[in-house]
């Protein structure tokens, strides 16, 4: 399999070695990489990649002889320091009697130069070996390598892992976290101890919502952990109501053109808040532009790949980026790791050129041959004590500590293994894994369910899609003694946290690099107050918006509320708009001015009839009593009283028998009322007419039986047209928003508008017939006439009502109940004062014309 493997890659990738298989039978590897590494043997291998060199040199291609291979440079001191956790890992395993006893550990490390062809180069070397001649043509027996470490880069990981997947070689990266590598279909065997961008990605969300931040600017490297973090913190930040003020992408050849011209746009963006996801190299012209363009009052959010980077904490640049926050990868200890880094010498590593490097990069010293084949001389300084480096440095052991846990996820995976019992194994049949013909495949079954916790007190394991779980630290950089910076933890975002906050600040460690000495406020448009609501600018992101106040009627109880609501039927916005409360409920009362005017006017009316019915009553045998039909006239006071009291029926918070009795009340006192002037006016024509020849028989028709029964009958009817009225479609009370919509009108609906228009028709009819009867009879010949003044009040009557209803119908509210009440006084002074204010004149201040020839008009 493995030599199928081999020729599958040489024909995919024309710079991958090939083998061949000769005519003895023999596999031979036709070509060799020149790659730096370490090495260790052991029963089983596992691979590592990893950046020992920072830059690749490559030579020129002349296309007439074999091409060199490129050669690194630049030694990355950090990168070895994490090829040592390995190593020293696997010694540990090794020296646990019960972790993979019987089995002894080994490994292969590679230099990856940051650069995807030397990674690649590396990747095959660890799946076909390094091996010149294969005898075994069937290829059994476990592959060169069972797992590979690394690689630290997310882009090399996507091309390897696309390789290892078809054949289900687990890797487990350190420090690859680029989101896409969580597709489990497309690297079904890719796993690593770093969290992915997403929940990177929301780690630094959570920074920013813990402050409020949400108008931030976004600059990231153009490779694929740029690419992917930055587009998923866009989403991000989308949800928790964010935006991006601005995007700026790190050019991969640091234009310095659109280096500056980023500086440019970070300068003048009214964003405070910059988050940065890139490595290093990537930024290190950026922050040199940043410090000559003396860029300040920026709080910077860095991502874990530069959030501890030393080459950024210089003095230089700490008015620039102090104060910087970031998350850095879980910090961890191991526990001998320190001593045996000092251990590590050229003498104690043969075979590991790699170390070589190290100490010609440490010491400036060259090793030669000695006397004896591989024995190994230096001149210079040799004691690792003395030298204080990141080399030696364990205190902030952030990716060594992810290289760490990734060997002992490989180790825990072969361990649960061997422990399988045949005939309960979970692969076909029940079976087992042989570890003398171990598969990847069957690591990688065993490595999904991985479940430990290191000396440290980590839990380590993977989910689904082989992510571990995400725990981040909170870096702030802060100002050290010596004027440079220094990195401190103040924080931590856990996923997994039981209390189920992840974010824990210690705020009082922070320092910020602004005069005021706290957090700098980050918005494009401040927060809308409650009783407003959001309305966004066009063009702009919708957290650039303006703040609106709520319609009447609607309020928001929140802030930066996007719409207001609509207060329900019986309430009201107050006047911030920020409340609902009841609606003032008006109508007609006996304690407002109006209602008391309107009261004392009823009043009034009332005592008038009664003094008025005390004076006809006191001179009912006088002349002018008698010539106005007593009877009549008692009966036509009764019902202009009933007039004036009904008109407290209109006054004070409907009730269902005041909504009932008012309309009845008043339609039966007014037809009663112009009823008993319609037959007085009948009986005074008839009297007329009978003091003619030709009309001596008219009287016999209006005796008082007649006249009682007339008024009688005409009441009746509206009698019954209320009885209808009340029992069909009855008045009631009725709370109405419509006039206004901050009040409650509570008023009476008339019910049934055909029984309303009957009752008044009826009273419109008695009165125009009254009035017409009347003015035909205003010029009889006696002095005293008396249907002039039914004339005048009918006139008064018929003109109030008329005036009343485009009044009534324009009134709102309470108003139209005043119209109503306003027409019913007029027409009932209108009738009282025309009808019996001359005869009161007549009774009261000139009784000597109270007689019967003054009557009838023979007295001069």
């Amino acid at each position: 399999m493995w030599i199928n493997l081999h020729i599958c890659i040489y024909l995919t990738f024309n710079f991958i070695s090939a083998a061949s298989v000769t005519s003895t039978g023999i596999c031979k590897l036709q070509g060799r990489f020149k790659l730096n590494g370490m090495y260790q043997d052991g029963d089983l291998i596992i691979g590592g990649l990893f950046a020992f060199h920072l830059i690749t040199v490559f030579p020129e291609l002349s296309f007439i002889k074999e091409p060199e291979q490129p050669h690194c440079q630049r030694f990355y001191v950090s990168s070895f320091q994490q090829a040592q956790a390995m190593a020293f890992a696997i010694n540990e395993i090794n020296e646990k009697p019960n972790l993979l006893p019987n089995i002894t550990l080994g490994y292969h490390l590679y230099d990856n130069c940051v650069k995807l062809g030397v990674a690649f180069r590396a990747a095959t070397s660890l799946l076909s070996g390094t091996e010149e001649t294969l005898h075994n043509f069937n290829c059994t027996g476990p592959p060169p390598v069972i797992g590979i470490v690394g690689d630290p880069g997310s882009t090399h990981c996507i091309a390897i892992s696309s390789v290892l997947g078809l054949f289900r070689i687990p890797m487990v990266s350190y420090y690859a976290t680029c989101s896409c590598l969580s597709d489990r279909k497309k690297y079904p065997s890719f796993f690593r101890t770093i969290p992915s961008d997403a929940f990177q990605v929301r780690a630094m969300i959570q920074i920013l919502r813990h402050f409020g931040w949400t108008w931030v600017g976004v600059i990231y490297s153009d490779d694929d952990y740029g690419i992917y973090a930055a587009q998923s913190f866009q989403k991000e930040i989308q949800l928790f109501g964010g935006c991006v003020a601005f995007t700026e992408i790190l050019p991969l050849d640091n234009n310095h053109r659109d280096i500056q011209r980023i500086v440019k746009v970070i300068q003048t963006s009214t964003a405070k808040i910059v988050v940065v996801i890139s490595t290093e190299a990537y930024l290190l012209p950026l922050m040199d532009e940043v410090a000559l363009q003396n860029v300040t009052g920026k709080q910077w959010i860095a991502s874990e790949a530069w959030a501890t980077s030393p080459v950024f904490h210089t003095q230089r640049l700490l008015p620039f980026l102090g104060g910087t926050l970031g998350i850095a990868i879980r910090r961890g200890e191991i526990q001998g790791f320190q001593d045996f880094l000092l251990h590590v010498h050229p003498d104690n590593n043969p075979k590991n050129n790699m170390v070589k490097i190290f100490w010609e990069n440490m010491f400036g010293c060259r090793f030669e041959k000695g006397d004896s084949e591989g024995e190994n001389i230096c001149t210079g300084q040799e004691d690792l004590s003395s030298r204080n480096t990141a080399y030696t440095d364990v205190s902030e052991l952030r990716a060594a500590y992810n290289v760490y846990k990734a060997v002992y996820a490989l180790a825990y995976a072969l361990h649960d293994l061997m422990q399988c019992e045949e005939g309960r194994g979970p692969f076909s049949d029940n079976t087992c894994a042989d570890i003398t013909n171990l598969q990847p495949w069957q690591v990688v079954h065993y490595l999904q369910k991985v479940n430990f916790t290191t000396g440290f007190g980590d839990h380590v394991s993977f989910d689904k899609n082989g992510d571990a779980l995400a725990i981040y630290d909170v870096m702030n950089w802060q100002p050290s003694t010596d004027g440079s910076i220094i990195v401190r933890t103040v924080g931590v975002v856990d996923e997994g946290a039981a209390t189920g906050k992840e974010l824990t600040l210690d705020e009082d460690a922070l320092y910020w690099n602004f005069e005021t000495r706290k957090p700098p406020r980050s918005v494009c448009s401040e927060s809308c107050p409650p009783g407003t609501r959001r309305a966004r600018r066009k063009g702009l992101p919708v957290c650039c918006f303006d703040c609106l106040p709520c319609a009447d009627g609607e309020i928001s109880n929140t802030t930066d509320a996007n719409e207001c609501t609509e207060c329900p039927d019986e309430f009201w916005s107050n006047s911030d708009k920020n409340l609902c409360i009841p609606k003032e409920v008006e109508y007609l009362s006996f304690e407002e001015p109006l209602g008391i005017s309107l009261t004392t006017a009823s009043l009034l009316g009332t005592c008038l009839c009664s003094v008025v019915v005390v004076i006809f009553a006191h001179h009912r045998n006088t002349p002018v009593v008698r010539a106005n039909n007593s009877e009549l006239s008692f009966l036509l006071l009764l019902s202009l009283k009933l007039c004036f009291l009904c008109v407290l029926l209109f006054i004070g918070r409907p009730q269902l028998w005041t909504c009932q009795l008012r309309h009845a009340v008043f339609g039966i006192s007014f037809v009663l009322c112009v009823s008993s002037i319609l037959v007085k006016t009948m009986v005074v024509i008839a009297v007329f007419k009978s003091s003619r020849p030709e009309g001596k028989g008219a009287m016999k028709w209006f005796g008082a039986a007649h006249q009682r029964g007339t008024v009688l009958t005409l009441t009746a009817l509206q009698v019954v047209i209320c009885a209808v009225w009340l029992t069909t479609a009855s008045p009631a009370p009725h709370k109405n928003s419509q006039y206004m919509g901050s009040k409650i009108v509570y008023e009476c609906t008339i019910g049934s508008v055909a029984g309303f228009s009957i009752l008044f028709g009826y009273i419109g009819l008695l009165a125009t017939v009254s009035f017409l009867l009347a003015f035909l009879a205003r010029n009889l010949p006696d002095s005293f006439n008396e249907a002039k003044f039914i004339t005048f009040s009918m006139l008064i009557f018929c003109a109030v009502w008329i005036a009343f209803v485009p009044a009534y119908v324009s009134s709102p509210g309470k108003y139209a109940v005043a119209v109503e009440i306003f027409a019913i006084l007029a027409s009932s002074f209108g009738l009282l004062v025309a009808i019996f204010a001359p005869k009161c004149y007549i009774i009261l201040l000139h009784p000597e014309r109270n007689t019967k020839k003054a009557i009838m008009g023979r007295v001069n």
